[in-house]
């Protein structure tokens, strides 16, 4: 197949184009340094290859408080990027099957987390405007099929963790940045500072597993939004239990600071129409920290510097 990935250097981006790739399929990559999605012509380079998938993972945004202080730019970035992938998608690639990443912080806090309930209510303020710009992109999503019968998937996962995070300093996703402290903590016996009291709730999905889910239902489902979740959630203390159990720490030296950003109270996503099509996550969690753990000690002098050219950054358990 003729593939088209955006965010193709992203964490599921690299995942997910590996996969492609290995299985043999042509595709084009693009990320912001050869693509600006943000320019309206800026995909008719690509007019001239009929694709017959486009995954479309490109977003701008970052985990922890980043929301709070981008709003604004979260709107207008993602609006024009979204809007801009589906104006060439229609205009140039209607015979593609165009499959978004959508984000488990657009549905309402107050209401169960199923599919259903994606466009329903009010989504958490702090994280109001990014959820927001990918109900649009759905919204825009259902309009394409609705007036040029255009195919359609949109994923929704719940946190992905994995080997292969970001590593250019930018701010972690929690289970990112309670390795990396516990394990700075275990190395050069730094405080280990939480944010919330540590009974805010999250659920994770190994990134192997998820995009072995996403190719699997870009092959059997058509014009449907789909939670990709592990069907349960942990507290940040039992996270950090497992993580101090598996790198050697001491769990009762960490320090809670209930005074910091925490995000949402819980988020495990409703899987029952996943289990509908026979798909589930394969990896346990104790597997896939293991992994993730691995992978930050085998890049321990890029990922975990010694004190001296480290700034710490006290964040963890708050996305």
């Amino acid at each position: 197949m003729k593939i088209l990935v955006t965010g193709a250097t992203g964490f599921l981006g690299t995942a997910l184009c590996s996969r492609l790739i290995s299985q043999g399929h042509e595709l084009v990559g693009l990320n912001s340094r050869n693509c600006n999605l943000t320019k309206a012509n800026a995909l008719e380079q690509f007019n001239r290859i009929r694709y017959d998938l486009i995954y479309h993972l490109a977003a701008w945004t970052q985990a922890g408080d980043f929301c709070l202080h981008h709003p604004g730019e979260q709107w207008i970035i993602n609006q024009q990027i979204n809007t801009n992938v589906l104006t060439w998608w229609q205009k140039y690639q209607p015979q593609a099957k165009l499959i978004s990443m959508g984000t488990s912080c657009s549905y309402p806090p107050d209401l169960p987390l199923i599919e259903e309930n994606y466009l329903a209510g009010v989504p958490i303020d702090s994280l109001f405007t990014y959820a927001m710009t990918k109900r649009m992109l759905y919204a825009g999503q259902l309009a394409m099929h609705k007036q040029f019968g255009l195919t359609y998937l949109c994923l929704v996962p719940s946190t992905l963790y994995g080997s292969g995070y970001h590593a250019d300093g930018r701010q972690m996703h929690f289970i990112f940045d309670l390795i990396r402290n516990i394990l700075r903590g275990k190395l050069y016996n730094e405080p280990v500072v939480l944010w919330g009291d540590g009974y805010q709730r999250r659920e994770l999905v190994f990134i192997d597993d998820f995009v072995e889910i996403a190719l699997s239902l870009t092959a059997k489902a058509d014009n449907e939004l789909i939670n990709i979740g592990a069907g349960e959630e942990f507290t940040i203390r039992h996270f950090a239990q497992l993580i101090c159990d598996l790198v050697g720490y001491d769990f009762n030296k960490i320090q809670f600071d209930t005074n910091r950003y925490v995000g949402a109270k819980s988020k495990c996503l409703d899987i029952s129409k996943l289990g509908q099509y026979g798909l589930s996550p394969k990896t346990s969690l104790a597997a896939g920290l293991e992994d993730t753990i691995l992978w930050f000690e085998e890049r321990k002098d890029q990922l975990l510097p010694a004190p001296s050219i480290y700034q710490s950054i006290s964040s963890y358990g708050k996305s």
